[in-house]
């Protein structure tokens, strides 16, 4: 039986942190930090009867920070060189380490994490976690990697600003890092780079801004970015293999999928050269990249990539959609555009990267998304991402620190988030309450309705050009068919859906009159399929059906 899959992501960090005294620019002692333990048998059987299938911890590998951690033996990082307090979970510092802001003892911080694999797997939940091949943090030095294991950057030569088999990175040789801020930070010395690194953002100067990546440092893939990006992958780089190593790694602690952070910035011809690896040793492991160019998309998949996050498609189009910039149409034009790669497209409506829907700066009612997590969710096989916080509409409008007040919830600073705090207390308001229902029965009839995880899909807005802020379609499996409306609109509207000759053929339905149950509200009423005939629904303010029968 093909499943629905759906990741629940999660910032490890601020999921579990119950203190509300987000003090901007806190530190962890003031504003406190979640912890793996915090995700309990309970909180995670929780998840499953939600309907999530894959939990997505982010910020699991030790990173940059501010926080001393050196009576750990864990080194320190230089603050000029830290976003936040906390540090960003893309800056890595040691491959093979777990972050230790997130253990109960920091001494046992990986086997608390190879516990919570196995509480997550008891739940009957998958395990994916960040591997953030392109860059590193600017002071990455791993006091965890297993013996015989060579540092990156250990056997690099700095006088050489590319070295397309040996250097791990890129360098300006005879020039210091000389960045347009502060060295200092508020220390006594300031940090010190010589000769400078290439910077993560594809900066190969000495000197990267405020907007550059410039707490991270390039990894070499054997790229040559100072002659038009000429690549020289035979012999195989070593970072290659050592990144490779890195993936083996983490697929021996039992994980079951890599989120591959800005994986079009590295060259496809190394994802085809570790997926191969990885997945001749672990054949269950899915890999998810984050590219954004669809150009590229088909040449990612073939080097391996499970999933593609669908962003500048169907992300775009259904955040033009809420915020009525787009007519309901442009869906369609969204999916045609990957149709031939549908069940590779990531959907989702946030992330990490992304802001709020309740924000000021997206609809800033979280209400108003829901048309466009019914539609995302239940129009094809694909995968679907919901991120900690949606499903009580998170508002992502608090000025944390690094982070700012940018209608997201920040990765650089320790804070608590409102809504995971409140429903952990019982304290949602009848609005949380209500946003939250509708996530979970959709989400279950994602996950239980065959029509929706193996059913061929039909969209209907060719045949119903007058709808401009409603969306319907069809799904069927077997006998078992669905039509699903939704509608974006702000007040309750009644139309008159179109169901056309092909439709009937194409899916082999027969005319007449069917017994007919709404999936949302179990309301249950008699409908007349007829070819070229039409369907009347009445629908709520931002509201839908998932209408079912058997045909």
């Amino acid at each position: 039986m093909k499943e629905k899959v759906i990741i629940y992501q999660v910032f490890t960090r601020l999921y579990g942190n119950r203190n509300t005294t987000r003090q901007e620019n806190g530190t962890i002692e003031e504003n406190g930090c979640g912890k793996m333990a915090d995700f309990t048998p309970e909180v995670l059987e929780g998840m499953a009867r939600m309907g999530i299938s894959h939990m997505w911890y982010t910020g699991i590998i030790r990173h940059a920070t501010v926080t001393d951690y050196t009576a750990y033996g864990i080194p320190r990082q230089h603050s000029a060189v830290v976003k936040g307090k906390a540090g960003s979970p893309y800056a890595i510092t040691d491959y093979y380490d777990i972050d230790p802001d997130l253990a109960m003892d920091v001494n046992q911080r990986m086997p608390e994490f190879e516990q919570l694999v196995a509480r997550t797997h008891e739940a009957g939940l998958k395990v994916i976690i960040d591997f953030v091949p392109n860059h590193v943090a600017r002071q990455y030095h791993s006091v965890c990697k297993p013996a015989g294991v060579k540092d990156l950057g250990e056997d690099d030569r700095s006088d050489c600003g590319f070295d397309p088999v040996n250097n791990n990175f890129y360098y300006c040789p005879g020039q210091r890092f000389m960045p347009s801020f502060d060295l200092y930070h508020g220390e006594q010395e300031p940090y010190v780079e010589e000769p400078a690194k290439a910077t993560g953002n594809d900066r190969f100067d000495n000197a990267p801004g405020r907007n550059d990546w410039y707490e991270t440092v390039k990894l070499n893939y054997g790229v040559d970015y100072y002659a038009g990006c000429v690549g020289h992958f035979e012999p195989i780089p070593n970072t290659w293999k050592k990144m490779t190593d890195i993936l083996l790694f983490w697929a021996s602690k039992g994980i079951d999928g890599f989120r591959c952070d800005m994986a079009e910035m590295v060259p496809a011809d190394f994802w085809a050269y570790a997926t191969t690896i990885v997945k001749r040793k672990y054949k269950d492991v899915v890999f998810v990249g984050e590219v954004y160019n669809p150009n590229e998309y088909r040449h990612y998949i073939a080097s391996g990539f499970d999933w593609l996050y669908d962003k500048v498609g169907m992300y775009d189009t259904m955040r033009n959609v809420i915020c009525h910039q787009a007519p309901t149409s442009a869906i369609s034009g969204a999916w045609q555009q990957t149709d031939d790669i549908r069940d590779h497209m990531l959907y989702f409506l946030e992330n990490h990267d992304e802001q709020r829907i309740a924000s000021d700066f997206f609809a800033a009612d979280a209400m108003k998304g829901v048309p466009a997590m019914i539609a995302s969710l239940l129009m094809q096989q694909n995968p679907f991402m919901l991120y900690a916080g949606e499903e009580y509409g998170e508002h992502g409008m608090d000025k944390e620190g690094f982070s700012g007040n940018d209608g997201r919830t920040t990765i650089f600073d320790y804070w608590s988030i409102d809504t995971l705090c409140r429903a952990a207390e019982n304290k949602l308001t009848a609005k949380e309450k209500q946003l939250f229902d509708i996530h979970k029965r959709v989400m279950q009839i994602a996950r239980k309705e065959k029509a929706v995880r193996d059913g061929v899909f039909f969209d209907l807005m060719y045949v119903n050009p007058q709808l401009e802020r409603q969306y319907v379609f069809l799904r069927k499996a077997g006998k078992d068919l669905l039509l699903v409306a939704v509608n974006f609109d702000d007040y309750a509207v009644a139309i008159d859906v179109i169901i056309p000759a092909h439709a009937f053929d194409y899916l082999k339905i027969e005319e007449g009159v069917y017994p007919t149950v709404d999936l949302l509200t179990k309301e249950k009423e008699d409908t007349e399929l007829k070819r070229d005939g039409s369907i009347r629904l009445t629908m709520d303010a931002r509201g839908g059906y998932v209408l079912k029968m058997k045909v």
